[in-house]
């Protein structure tokens, strides 16, 4: 059965439905991805809410959906856009096919399309507005609706995991599974709050530290947090990643801007300005901290995107603040900058040991 993908740009691609062909049209804001693999990790990426994702590499599916890599409970993308999709996976962990997950939480997936051809069009001119549809013709305007996503993926209820010595609050802006395993894989204690809890309510868990975590949308919806946000950050040694790194920025009086398609994928060479190293990074993001709002602040910039020299971390240069606009646990993505989980581990031991020195 054929299927439409309609750009705001006036372009559209014919292409294939591959589950079954959806009884409405689809919208969604268009990204692509560019990982051979990974595409399991992505579709449950909290921050892809409600975004049609386009994967670059030809061939999606061939190793099939597992039990074990999902980074939350279920897919939050709106719609998937490939070139070819296997229908028969070949790994010995595959549970389902690409299609037979999508299939069950009903999104729909596109096959046979021209990727190039669509990825070349958002990088010319943005991520834009687009709708999957069973029509050839567009027929109402393409426009994103104005809501907040992080309410619709944030835990709504406070979760505890493992019991080691050192304690650490994530605050869930749409977290991935994958940072929680990360400070487990550390031996801490870790407890999920829900991404408006408040200062007092931190405070009574007694953490030795807090992760801002990463999850989609305009970080600017979220100012009505920011004087609560910042109270915890200056009392806890902090670590923010990705989403939860703008919001540090925003609450100490720095800006954000968007990108014209951001950084998605898992090849983003990043310049460590501290140790004078370079890595590469896995990246999911549409907004960066503007450099010039940074000036008038205590933040320095520790890390470079070498592409386009963009920021993708500060540290704070009187407290406890570590902030990274990539993903360090790297699920999908190279583990070269895991180490970032460590650096944040010693911030709180000396910081610890500060306090102890003090008392």
């Amino acid at each position: 059965m054929e299927g439409y993908l309609h750009l705001k740009s006036g372009h559209s691609y014919k292409g294939e439905w591959l589950t079954d062909q959806p009884d409405k049209d689809i919208e969604g804001e268009i990204v692509f991805f560019t990982g051979m693999t990974g595409y399991q990790e992505v579709l449950t990426d909290p921050s892809y809410k409600d975004q049609i994702i386009v994967f670059t590499y030809p061939l999606i599916g061939n190793y099939g959906i597992n039990e074990s890599d999902f980074e939350s409970k279920k897919p939050h993308v709106a719609g998937v856009i490939v070139y070819e999709g296997s229908r028969n996976p070949s790994h010995y962990k595959s549970a389902y096919s690409l299609q037979e997950y999508l299939q069950k939480w009903n999104i729909p997936l596109l096959g046979h399309m021209d990727t190039r051809a669509i990825v070349k069009k958002i990088r010319s001119e943005g991520s834009m507005p687009a709708k999957m549809s069973s029509s050839e013709t567009v027929g109402t305007g393409l426009l994103l609706p104005k809501d907040e996503k992080v309410c619709k993926v944030s835990s709504q209820t406070m979760e505890s995991f493992g019991d080691g010595s050192i304690h650490i609050v994530v605050i869930d802006f749409g977290a991935k599974k994958s940072i929680v395993d990360s400070l487990l894989k550390r031996e801490c204690r870790v407890t999920s709050v829900p991404y408006n809890t408040n200062f007092e309510q931190i405070k009574k868990l007694n953490p030795n530290g807090v992760v801002l975590s990463n999850g989609p949308g305009d970080p600017k919806e979220l100012k009505s947090i920011l004087p609560e946000l910042k109270k915890v950050l200056e009392l806890y040694p902090a670590l923010g990643i990705c989403l939860g790194h703008q919001l540090a920025a925003l609450a100490f009086g720095g800006n954000t801007k968007k990108l014209s398609f951001g950084h998605r994928g898992a090849n983003h060479p990043i310049a460590d300005m501290k140790k004078g190293t370079v890595f590469m990074s896995s990246q999911n993001h549409s907004y960066v901290v503007d450099e010039e709002s940074i000036k008038d602040t205590e933040f320095k910039t520790r890390y470079v995107n070498l592409h386009d020299q963009s920021i993708e971390g500060l540290m704070h240069k009187v407290l406890p603040i570590h902030t990274v606009q990539f993903h360090p646990e790297a699920h999908p993505g190279p583990a070269d900058g895991d180490y970032i989980f460590d650096e944040f581990m010693n911030m709180i031991q000396e910081e610890n040991r500060r306090v102890f020195a003090y008392a």
